[in-house]
């Protein structure tokens, strides 16, 4: 068997407009950094140990025509002035032995911060219930936060959030955001 637990990825955002909505979507990955590549989805495990890079770290270590793992989240309308978002949430264990979770939401009508929050708030949830961390789920997320900091058993949590208008001409608005896994 093959042991591929990633040690380092980098969180990307872009945005891209065209006519087609293919074209759209290839726009948002170039103004990512990541469209020379060919990306192969994963599902939300933010590996024991991993580090995160800066983006400008993390592009230089892609190869044009590389096979990428990355967690995407995507979001395009045609529809003129209606708001997108994709974002990509996570949190992290204090034990860095232990996992910890990436999410992916996508969303019509949210801003940057509300979008950015559920990401995080997801991906909080998702570890909390692994480390058996009690929470209330009618409970805001700045007091989950709270509880979560408290427990000392979530160290970060953090997102990254690309939102855009759609076009006022009703070209295709296309957004992405993805943590990409480099090593």
């Amino acid at each position: 068997m093959i042991e591929l637990v990633p040690k380092e990825l980098f969180f990307t955002k872009g945005v891209g407009k065209h006519r087609e909505k293919l074209t759209s979507f290839e726009l948002a990955l170039r103004s990512a950094d990541i469209a020379a590549c060919n990306l192969v989805r994963v599902s939300s495990i933010f590996p024991p140990g991993c580090r995160i890079l800066p983006r400008s770290t993390g592009v230089r270590k892609l190869k044009p025509g590389q096979i990428a793992f990355v967690v995407i989240s995507e979001a395009a309308t045609r529809e003129p002035h209606r708001l997108v978002a994709a974002t990509i949430g996570v949190a992290i264990p204090r034990d860095r032995r232990l996992f910890g979770y990436l999410s992916e939401h996508h969303s019509f009508g949210e801003n940057e911060e509300t979008a950015g929050d559920y990401a995080e708030e997801l991906a909080a949830e998702m570890l909390a219930t692994t480390l058996g961390l009690e929470f209330d789920p009618d409970k805001s997320w700045d007091e989950k936060k709270e509880v979560y900091r408290l427990s000392n058993r979530i160290v970060r949590t953090q997102n990254v959030t690309q939102t855009a208008v759609g076009d006022k001409q009703g070209l295709w608005t296309t957004v992405v955001a993805a943590a990409v896994i480099v090593g």
